[in-house]
C-alpha cells in the first residue's frame, strides 16, 4: 500500500505539477489517476459537492451530470448557461481518468449547429403537438426554471481540459494523502469585499486557450478591435472573470471618454438598479449622434458583467482612455500617457486594454501618415510586459460607422455592416507569434463569428437585457466593415 501511494505522488509530481503553472493554463494532455476508477470515484463526486456543484448521476455508470450555471454568477443579461458531464474511464486495472464536458445553452440560435432542424432516424415522439422526442421532454425539464428558463434553440458541448486537470489537483493529493500537495488557488478579492467567493461559485464561461501564458502581475495586455461586435466585449469579460478566479487581481481600460470614469466608478460599486443604470447613460457619450460601437450594448453589457463580478467580491476594477477633444498625434499621446499611468500605479495587477486596432500597434507608421506613433507604440517604449493582439474573427457582422455612402461631406453612416473573417473554430482563444508582424502585432485574441451589437443607448434607459435589446438586425446590401 505503501508502495501504491509513493507511486501516485511520483505519477502526480510528473503529470500534476508541470500543468499547475497557472490555472488558466490549458493543459495538452489527460491527467491520469494512479488508483482504480471505483476508488477515484467517490473522491470525484466529493469535490462536485465541497463545491457547491449540484449534479445528479447515473447510478452505478460514473457519469453524473451538474445542474444548469449562468455566467458571471446569475447575471441577469448573460443568455449563455453551462452544466458539466463528468465521465470516469477506466486506463488500466490500476489506473483512471475522467473526461469532463461543458455544455453550453443559450438563450439565442448563435450556437445552433447547421443541420438541427433535420430529424435523425427513427421518431420516438410523445405523441402531442409539438413533436417532442424522450430525450427532446429530459432535456427541456432539466433546464433552468423561472429567469433562467429558454428553450432548447442553441446548444454545443465542448471537452474542459481545465476542469479535468482542477479536479485532479484537489483529488489526487486526497488519494495520495500527501500534506505536501500543491495548494487550491486563492481567489483575488475587492479591496472593500468581505469574503471573495469560491472559485467554482462564478461561471467565467468555456476557458480560453493560451491566457494563462499573459495574465500575470504587471502584464499588459493590448487588445485591437473592430467596434460594434458582440463577441469581443464578451471575451473581455470572460477574461478577466478567469484571471480574477484564477487569483490574479485585474484592471480593464476601455477606449470611453476620460469624462466617463466618476459614471463608470459608481455604476462599477452600485446594485445595478434602474436609477444606477440611468446615471450611467446620461453621459453624451451614449447618446451620440455617430455611434462608432464603443457605446454598444455589448459594451454596456460587459459593464454589467464586471460589476456583477465586483458585487461577488472578485478583484476586478476598470477605468477608461480616451481623450475625445485631442486630434491624431496628440490624442495617441494623451491616452498612452493615462494607460501608462494606471499601469505603473498598480504594478501587481494584470491590466486588459481594449481600443480600436489602429490604437494598439506598436510599429511607427500608418498609410496614410508615416510619421504616426500609436498609443501601442509609446506603451511599448515606456513599459516593460506589453504584448498587442490584434482581433481575429470569423464571417459575421459589425454595428460600424463609415464616411457616408452617398458622399456627404463631414458626415457619418452608422449601420450594421458584414465583416468577412477566417473560421478557425467556435473556441476563443489567444495566439502569440515568434515575433512581431508589419502593423507590431504580437498575435491575436480569436472570437469566432462575429454578430453585430447596435447602440446601447436604444435600451439604455431600461439597462440591457431588458425587451426591445435583442433587435435583430440584417446587414445592408453592399457594405463591408472588414475582411480578413
Amino acid at each position: 500500500m505503501v508502495r501504491g501511494v509513493m507511486v501516485l505522488v511520483c505519477a502526480f509530481m510528473v503529470t500534476g505539477c508541470a500543468a499547475h503553472r497557472s490555472e488558466l493554463d490549458y493543459p495538452d494532455r489527460e491527467a491520469i489517476y494512479d488508483r482504480p476508477l471505483a476508488e477515484m470515484w467517490p473522491e470525484v463526486r466529493g469535490f462536485f459537492t465541497r463545491n457547491e456543484l449540484p449534479f445528479r448521476e447515473d447510478t452505478g455508470s460514473m457519469v453524473l451530470e451538474t445542474e444548469w450555471r449562468q455566467e458571471f454568477g446569475g447575471s441577469k443579461i448573460s443568455g449563455f448557461f453551462h452544466r458539466y458531464m463528468v465521465v470516469g474511464r477506466r486506463e488500466t486495472p490500476t489506473s483512471s481518468k475522467l473526461q469532463i464536458f461543458r455544455i453550453t445553452k443559450s438563450v439565442n440560435k448563435t450556437l445552433a449547429p447547421p443541420g438541427n432542424q433535420i430529424d435523425w432516424g427513427v421518431s420516438r415522439s410523445l405523441g402531442g403537438a409539438d413533436g417532442l422526442s424522450v430525450e427532446d421532454d429530459e432535456d427541456r425539464l432539466a433546464f433552468p426554471r423561472g429567469e433562467n428558463g429558454f428553450f432548447a434553440e442553441s446548444g454545443q458541448g465542448q471537452r474542459d481540459m481545465v476542469m479535468e486537470w482542477r479536479v485532479f489537483r484537489e483529488v489526487a493529493p486526497v488519494l495520495a494523502k500527501e500534506e505536501n500537495a500543491p495548494k487550491p488557488v486563492q481567489v483575488a478579492k475587492a479591496p472593500n469585499a468581505k469574503e471573495a467567493p469560491s472559485k467554482f461559485a462564478v461561471e467565467c464561461g468555456l476557458p480560453i486557450i493560451g491566457l494563462g501564458k499573459q495574465a500575470k502581475p504587471g502584464a499588459v495586455l493590448l487588445l485591437g478591435e473592430m467596434h460594434g461586435t458582440q463577441e469581443v466585449p464578451r471575451f473581455v469579460a470572460q477574461t478577466a472573470c478567469q484571471a480574477t478566479v484564477a487569483g490574479m487581481p485585474v484592471t480593464v481600460g476601455l477606449e470611453l471618454p476620460l469624462e466617463n470614469q466618476e459614471r463608470v466608478d459608481a455604476f462599477l460599486e452600485s446594485q445595478g438598479t434602474e436609477s444606477d443604470w440611468l446615471k450611467l447613460m446620461e453621459a453624451p457619450f451614449w447618446r451620440s449622434p455617430y455611434p462608432d460601437g464603443r457605446g454598444s450594448a455589448a459594451m454596456a453589457n460587459m459593464l454589467e458583467h464586471l460589476r456583477q463580478l465586483r458585487s461577488q467580491g472578485l478583484d476586478v476594477d476598470i477605468f477608461v482612455f480616451d481623450h475625445p477633444k485631442a486630434n491624431g498625434q496628440q490624442r495617441e499621446d494623451a491616452m498612452a500617457a493615462t494607460v501608462a499611468f494606471q499601469v505603473e500605479s498598480s504594478p501587481q495587477r494584470f491590466h486588459v486594454v481594449l481600443s480600436g486596432n489602429i490604437h494598439s500597434r506598436t510599429k511607427k507608421g500608418l498609410p496614410w501618415n508615416k510619421d504616426h506613433r500609436p498609443m501601442g507604440l509609446l506603451l511599448k517604449q515606456r513599459l516593460e510586459n506589453v504584448v498587442a493582439l490584434d482581433m481575429a474573427y470569423d464571417t459575421g457582422t459589425t454595428w460600424i460607422c463609415s464616411v457616408d455612402s452617398k458622399g456627404v461631406r463631414d458626415r457619418l453612416d452608422c449601420g450594421v455592416r458584414e465583416a468577412k473573417g477566417k473560421n478557425n473554430g467556435e473556441r476563443y482563444f489567444v495566439h502569440t507569434w515568434d515575433s512581431v508582424n508589419s502593423d507590431g502585432y504580437h498575435g491575436v485574441f480569436y472570437v469566432g463569428p462575429v454578430n453585430a451589437s447596435a447602440p446601447a443607448i436604444r435600451v439604455g434607459e431600461r439597462g440591457p437585457g431588458n425587451e426591445g435589446s435583442r433587435k435583430f438586425f440584417t446587414p445592408e446590401a453592399g457594405k463591408l466593415a472588414s475582411s480578413r
